[in-house]
């Protein structure tokens, strides 16, 4: 058996056209670009070009990922695709991703745990691995957001933006890798955040689309103190199983679901002077996309560096939460 598992390489992708918070409040009513700012901290978002899906997103990251690692395509064992807007409903986008990539040898599957999707495919992983020494796994998180918004709705429209990212999961030297995961989920608050319509329990139709059903809903106040209630304790949980105390934490990366709230995170879990990853301010919320942009990006910053604990934290509709704690670098095993 395998006993470290760990990333080998990151990377990502984001669409190449940048909105604005101009842009947006003159198409969402009553908000303005200092609204936005003021209550969001976020500046920009991408949004994919009209002949680009969730699928092309994750394969531009799974390029780079791959590339990072040092591996070509045809050593790929599995490929993990986390998303709630893939590019139909079947087959799974991860199906799509691997005849883009030309990962023909790889078994392919959809995760949907949503914007917390990555800490629960970073576990998935961690278990295919450990049951088959020397497998590589390609986990991406990518999501096109910018299809399925309601620029009537400022509470959620100002947030959104698309993008992909993704890491390269294998064995790495002892010492090294995910030291625990913890995932929860909380089902009495599903209604939290969701896409009503599009569904088995609600069909498309020429009704579900007039009435707006296939938009995203969201009780964004709910939502934030859903989060800043159920994330420190899962934190605490996660960190006493590891033996590991707050402040030794090197980098936190949280889901980048919006600056004011992922600064007060921090603080609740009593991370507050520790080097907080901040993507949100120039990418927006991209979902289950949002972790691995975030972890990609302070490697190459540099704020991750090999030894370095880095703690993950993700929150999605569901309403899901997965935490999870790596020791960078390691040689591939």
């Amino acid at each position: 058996m395998t006993s470290a598992i760990g990333i080998l390489g990151t990377g990502a992708y984001l669409p190449a056209r940048e909105v604005g918070n101009d842009e947006l409040a003159a198409l969402i009513p009553d908000t303005s670009a200092e609204w936005i700012l003021r209550k969001t901290g976020i500046r920009s978002r991408r949004y994919a070009a009209p002949d680009e899906a969730a699928s092309d997103l994750a394969a531009g990251a799974a390029r780079a990922a791959l590339a990072d690692a040092g591996l070509t395509a045809d050593r790929v064992d599995h490929i993990i695709v986390c998303t709630s807007t893939g590019d139909q409903p079947l087959p799974p986008t991860a199906s799509v991703v691997q005849q883009l990539l030309g990962a023909g040898s790889a078994a392919c599957f959809d995760l949907n745990a949503v914007c917390a999707g990555f800490v629960y495919g970073l576990e998935a992983a961690r278990g295919l691995i450990a049951v088959r020494p020397g497998a590589h796994v390609l986990l991406i998180g990518a999501d096109v957001y910018s299809r399925f918004l309601d620029f009537t709705d400022r509470r959620s429209a100002v947030l959104l933006g698309d993008g992909a990212g993704a890491v390269v999961v294998g064995a790495v030297e002892d010492g090294h890798g995910i030291l625990g995961i913890d995932l929860s989920t909380r089902g009495d608050a599903q209604d939290l955040l969701r896409i009503p319509a599009g569904g088995s329990r609600s069909p498309a139709s020429a009704g579900t689309v007039a009435e707006g059903g296939h938009h995203l809903r969201m009780q964004g106040r709910a939502v934030s103190e859903f989060v800043l209630e159920n994330i420190p304790p899962g934190v605490d949980k996660l960190l006493a199983g590891a033996g590991v105390r707050a402040e030794e934490i090197d980098c936190f990366v949280p889901h980048q679901a919006n600056a004011v709230l992922i600064r007060e995170l921090a603080a609740r879990c009593g991370l507050a002077d520790t080097p907080l990853v901040q993507v949100v301010e120039t990418y927006g919320n991209t979902g289950a996309a949002s972790v691995p942009i975030g972890l990609d990006h302070a490697v190459r910053e540099g704020t991750v560096e090999p030894g370095g604990l880095v703690l993950l934290s993700a929150f999605g509709a569901g309403m899901s939460v997965g935490n999870g704690l790596l020791r960078w670098g390691g040689d591939p095993a």
